[in-house]
């Protein structure tokens, strides 16, 4: 099942069939049953039918997004070549090894734009990637109940300047995008599924790449466990996983670039630079 939030409020596609449901959104998705609610509400017939959505809203409200850093080797290898010139470096090498994992507060809701929506960079920074990632929706007793896609943009120049900068590389208006839906979890995600990235500059493709989701180093209930150990999110929250694609070094965001990230299953979530 895929979930949508939309001007006339959620929507739910099962079986190629799109049906409105009563429920608010946040409730949805701070419930710990969210795919057996939803199952028993689609049974029950308390639905109403649907077409498909022309324009669905980012599924992100009031709840906050957060972030896990340097769990792909890729991503590891690239904070430590950025960071290598203030020293900071091996930061990354222990992270990425410890048992404790970076998470970071990343945007509260308004700060987050959905798919057809514009993402931003910084206008004190020259070197700024798009980051595609898998995003956990997780309800408000910690549980993962969903699944979407995210876009964690970031001023590589300004954490590589020093660490501690990471809040002024990675927070600011326009700085993440989740979208289009959330996919209802109803058993572990494969690891096989695909993360895909294109960046169309001038109708041409400037970047692509694709990584599985197996090569996420931590396991996905570990993330969300460390990031419920002593924060409580009443309306649930979206944690964005880490990214295992990075553009190379010459490569930084235009005016313009049209960013597309899909991941097998979900959707593909589309966002042009401001």
């Amino acid at each position: 099942m895929k979930l949508y939030r939309t001007e006339k409020g959620a929507v739910v596609e099962r079986d190629g069939k799109f049906l409105r449901v009563e429920d608010a959104w946040d409730s949805l998705i701070a419930r710990p049953d969210l795919a057996g609610h939803l199952h028993a509400v689609l049974e029950s017939g308390r639905v109403i039918a649907s077409e498909k959505p022309e324009k669905v809203l980012c599924p992100v409200t009031v709840q906050e997004v957060w972030a896990a850093g340097v769990t792909y080797m890729r991503s590891k290898e690239a904070r430590m070549e950025e960071s290598k010139g203030a020293g900071g470096g091996d930061f990354y090498d222990r992270v990425y090894a410890a048992a404790r994992p970076e998470l970071f507060f990343k945007a509260s809701g308004h700060r987050v734009v959905g798919t057809g929506e514009k993402v931003r960079i910084r206008k004190d920074s020259k070197w700024n990637v798009p980051e595609p990632e898998l995003t956990l929706v997780i309800s408000s007793r910690g549980n993962i109940t969903g699944y979407t896609v995210g876009n964690d943009m970031s001023s590589r120049d300004i954490e590589g300047e020093n660490p501690l900068y990471l809040p002024q590389a990675k927070v600011y208006d326009g700085a993440c995008a989740v979208g289009p839906c959330v996919l209802v979890a109803e058993g572990e995600l494969a690891g096989t599924t695909e993360i895909r990235i294109r960046i169309m500059r001038g109708g041409k493709a400037a970047f692509e790449g694709a990584t599985p989701v197996s090569r996420i180093k931590r396991p996905l209930a570990e993330l969300a466990e460390y990031l419920y150990r002593e924060l409580s999110f009443p309306h649930g929250s979206f944690l964005l996983t880490g990214t295992g694609i990075v553009p190379p070094d010459g490569f930084t965001l235009a005016s313009g670039d049209r960013i597309e990230i899909s991941i097998e299953g979900i959707g593909t979530l589309v966002n042009e630079v401001a």
